[in-house]
């Protein structure tokens, strides 16, 4: 029996859900509010979509329930409101986390955090500090929706599947992220390589403005409809995924960084390798001395907004 707990029913966690759901990768999903009555509208809802999909037990719970997760989901806290930036909610939603994490690891200190709310980064390191669990178990959902939307726009650009098309957006999961250029590729040849042989313009500019789309997006999305899930809940997913099958598989996720060109004690988006056990490694990029610098001034706001976190003084 492999119980996945979630906790939040906003829209992304009831998105999550939703995926989980239809793609069979759990007997039991919990799901755990502060408004009950929410968590039980969304569990019946859900299981009125069951003859469509998998046999799964589905249920509004408690904390108590969180027992015996594999992953622990944690969605919850204020969203993001049009104008604002991740990092200005921090200490609100750090607030919120310091009574939902020593709840969740009471009742559950074997298994893995994934922690999706913003700002991700900063939260999950606050997670890993509240939790005391090993950090290869306190996993942040990162980048990895930046990075889709990175592939996704590339892919729209060069004419291929999304699928197809292999870069990295690292660092924080905000503003100051960074896209690994130097190592972007569609079958295996560097963009300016593949657009020169395929005939397709590949102008400084106008990567930097599929850049600035990716950065820029969400901010888009929730001026037009308020917030985003689907991307993010697809994202939570996928991390699930590779841990529950124990993939080996490389994502930018949200992980505790040490001595990575001067870097240490923060969490941030680098290649990650998960299985089972939460983070197997993070993977080193050779980066360009540019995405060098970005990266560790993208490290220096996420420590500097660490370092301001109300909880943990």
């Amino acid at each position: 029996m492999t119980r996945i707990a979630i906790v939040g029913l906003g829209n992304v966690g009831a998105s999550f859900a939703y995926a989980l759901l239809f793609r069979g990768l759990a007997s039991e999903i919990v799901l755990i509010d502060v408004n009950r009555a929410k968590a039980e509208g969304e569990a019946m809802d859900l299981n009125h979509a069951m003859p469509f999909t998998h046999a799964t037990k589905i249920w509004a719970g408690d904390y108590s329930d969180c027992a015996g997760a594999a992953v622990t989901v944690i969605t919850a806290g204020a969203a993001q409101k049009p104008g604002e930036t991740r990092l200005d909610l921090v200490n609100k939603n750090a607030r919120i986390f310091s009574s939902i994490i020593p709840e969740v690891v009471k009742h559950n200190p074997e298994g893995i955090l994934l922690i999706a709310t913003n700002p991700v980064d900063v939260l999950t390191y606050l997670s890993w500090k509240l939790s005391g669990l090993p950090a290869r178990r306190v996993i942040g959902s990162g980048t990895i929706l930046d990075t889709a939307r990175f592939r996704y726009l590339l892919s729209q650009h060069f004419g291929v599947d999304a699928r197809s098309v292999h870069g990295f957006i690292v660092g924080e999961h905000g503003d100051s992220e960074v896209p690994v250029w130097s190592l972007a590729n569609i079958a295996g040849m560097r963009l300016p390589e593949f657009a020169e042989r395929n005939h397709v313009e590949c102008s400084a500019a106008t990567m930097e403005s599929i850049f600035t789309q990716t950065r820029d997006a969400a901010y888009e999305i929730i001026a037009r409809k308020g917030s985003t899930y689907y991307g993010v809940a697809a994202g939570l997913m996928r991390i699930t995924e590779a841990i529950l099958r124990d993939q080996s598989t490389v994502l930018s996720v949200s992980s505790l960084v040490e001595d990575f060109y001067g870097i240490k004690d923060v969490y941030l988006s680098l290649p990650t390798v998960l299985h089972r056990g939460g983070v197997e490694r993070v993977i080193q990029l050779g980066l360009s001395e540019d995405e060098q610098t970005k990266l560790v001034a993208s490290a220096k706001v996420l420590r500097e907004t660490i370092d301001g976190i109300e909880v943990l003084r």
